[in-house]
């Protein structure tokens, strides 16, 4: 349930699909297992997992969903030993040389022998739908697997008239300017962990951790050209997380305190809690959301 991980896209138009049509759209393209022959499968699942019964989960109009990826594991290596025995074994019965098409074909069909007894892996990517900003924040660290959803996502709705979310001046100059004033925009705290780099692939990465970034032995790098592509931050009292210039947030952390604001819910009723989880969640990210792009200097008119 709680975000690990941010990838930012917004609309480029308003998002107005009601839950309902969303429900249904998605209900085409659900997850099933793999079969003996699938290398792979991907799907929406439900959006509480295995206490919810919907592909959507909403609140206020903020828009939980859910995909599942199910893939088969065929070592590379499993498979290269595989076609070499085969190949030498025909070439040596032919007394011939085999065409690469040949060795195409052997291993298309040792791949098709071995996915029956493949193991496979599961894993799952979430996001929010927040039509109220007009954005998706999808819960992954790498941009491809957000793409992958998104891609799922346009294909069952149609459309999906978004764009990775960018800035009118760039994230490292605002970050590097954050660094230099010792203080960030108003509702972050700096934190001990920055990574820095030069504009020339020559001058080289420098990371600190665990250290006070206001000393001068960090100020150094900025004053010879480097600027700051990572900053860890503390938005509030709510949550940690790890800047980075491409305007994803790495390593969200909710803290305890935050997240002890549903005590009174309980936990009797799981799928309750649940609920009242996603909503404190996703309130507190709208709020992060409107407070990094203010403190950034506002969205990139496109």
């Amino acid at each position: 349930m709680w975000f690990k991980n941010l990838t930012l896209y917004r609309f480029n138009k308003p998002f107005d699909i009601d839950t309902e049509k969303v429900e249904k759209s998605l209900a085409d393209f659900t997850f099933s297992p793999c079969s003996s022959q699938d290398i792979s499968q991907f799907g929406f699942s439900n959006a509480l997992g295995k206490l919810g019964q919907a592909l959507v989960h909403t609140a206020e109009n903020r828009h939980l969903i859910c995909a599942t990826k199910e893939e088969k594991i065929l070592p590379a290596q499993v498979i290269k030993e595989a076609l070499e025995d085969k190949v030498a074994l025909i070439e040596t019965e032919e007394n011939r040389q085999l065409a690469k098409k040949e060795k195409d074909a052997l291993k298309d069909d040792i791949i098709t022998s071995l996915l029956p007894r493949a193991f496979s892996r599961r894993s799952q990517i979430h996001a929010l739908i927040l039509p109220e900003i007009n954005m998706i924040l999808v819960d992954s660290s790498s941009a491809a697997k957000a793409e992958e959803l998104l891609a799922l996502l346009r294909k069952a709705l149609g459309s999906l008239p978004i764009i990775p979310l960018s800035f009118q001046v760039p994230i490292e100059t605002q970050l590097t300017q954050w660094l230099k004033d010792e203080t960030a925009a108003q509702g972050f705290e700096m934190q001990d962990e920055a990574e820095l780099k030069a504009d020339s692939d020559e001058g080289g990465i420098v990371r600190f951790k665990q250290q006070d970034l206001s000393e001068n032995e960090v100020l150094a790098h900025i004053e010879v050209g480097k600027q700051v592509h990572k900053l860890a931050l503390h938005f509030g009292q709510s949550i940690a997380f790890l800047l980075q210039s491409d305007a994803s947030l790495k390593r969200l952390k909710f803290s305890e305190e935050f997240r002890a604001e549903n005590d009174d819910v309980g936990d009797e009723d799981p799928l309750t809690r649940l609920d009242a989880d996603f909503a404190l969640m996703s309130s507190e990210l709208i709020a992060l959301m409107n407070t990094l792009i203010a403190g950034l200097g506002g969205i990139e008119d496109n």
